[in-house]
């Protein structure tokens, strides 16, 4: 079995950067096909593809968006799913303009302009510097083009509520308890939908969750793969 990481919007391996050390034994891999790819379920077809066999998918943010699309696509090889600070919702009005904005400042080369000035919404209150400023680096690395084009496959999302109660593997639900993108509220609906979900809620905790507790997050997703190997 594979452990998939998928990362979040303009996310890569720096995401990661704890988990890899902290559960190098179940020899997670990052995935990054959503860096090549315009919609959602075209990014869970990619990341089926690319990794073959029995599936163990921990995504975060939008990663967990791909992760729910994988296990709608493939039931059968997703052994276990870790969804992170995520929605299963559509878009809603409200922040599709947001994001249709943001997108017409990337298109013009302002990604700084756009990200520098949100960055503490990704974090509980008084984030640390140094995470602030590994966050801004990755994303800003991420480029305009795959900004605009993970936020347009974000927007245009399908509703994962309607298949959730359909899983049967072991589920973990996470959400940091000052999440101001993908609220509490959003964890605890997709655990009341999937059978058998544990939800695990982190005190002074944000959304980036495997940045800012990593051991706590690192623990339960030790917890999580015990459950995926016995089931």
């Amino acid at each position: 079995m594979t452990v998939v990481l998928l990362p979040g919007l303009a996310g890569d391996t720096e995401m990661w950067r704890d988990q890899l050390t902290g559960l190098a034994k179940h020899r997670p891999v990052v995935s990054d096909t959503h860096t090549r790819h315009a919609s959602i379920p075209e990014m869970a077809a990619a990341m089926l593809a690319r990794f073959t066999g029995p599936l163990a998918l921990c995504g975060a943010s939008m990663g967990g968006m791909v992760a729910m699309e994988a296990a709608r696509q493939a039931p059968d090889r997703v052994r276990g799913l870790a969804l992170l600070g995520t929605s299963a919702r559509p878009e809603n009005e409200e922040m599709r303009a947001v994001r249709e904005k943001a997108i017409e400042l990337f298109a013009q080369g302002r990604a700084r302009e756009v990200i520098e000035p949100n960055v503490a919404l990704a974090f509980d209150a008084d984030p640390d510097p140094a995470l602030a400023i590994r966050y801004l680096d990755f994303v800003l690395r991420a480029g305009a083009s795959q900004l605009v084009r993970q936020n347009r496959a974000v927007i245009a999302r399908p509703d994962a509520r309607k298949h959730l109660g359909q899983v049967r593997c072991p589920t973990l639900v996470m959400c940091g308890e000052g999440d101001q993108l993908t609220p509490p509220e959003l964890s605890r609906e997709i655990a009341s939908l999937v059978p058998g979900a544990e939800l695990v809620m982190l005190p002074r905790c944000g959304h980036m969750l495997t940045m800012e507790q990593p051991a706590a997050v690192n623990r339960e997703l030790e917890r999580w793969l015990a459950r995926v190997e016995k089931a």
